[in-house]
């Protein structure tokens, strides 16, 4: 199947598979520190484990970053 992820298109073996899967094969360390938006919709973090990601969906990573002064 194929996924968009972040505007770049990935071949994933498989028919469907969970966000936490994707966050996994794309070596993501800390699922926590991530918010996940799939098609145009934010995905809670318990709902990781639960929610499908199918053929041709579209997923962006937003990453919590901390700093600044």
């Amino acid at each position: 199947m194929l996924v968009r992820i972040n505007g770049r298109t990935q071949t994933i073996a498989a028919e469907t598979v969970t966000i936490a899967e994707l966050l996994t094969l794309n070596q993501v360390a800390s699922p926590v520190m991530v918010a996940v938006q799939l098609n145009g919709e934010f995905v809670e973090l318990p709902a990781y484990e639960t929610t499908l990601v199918r053929d041709n969906d579209e997923m962006e990573l937003v990453y919590f970053l901390s700093g600044g002064r």
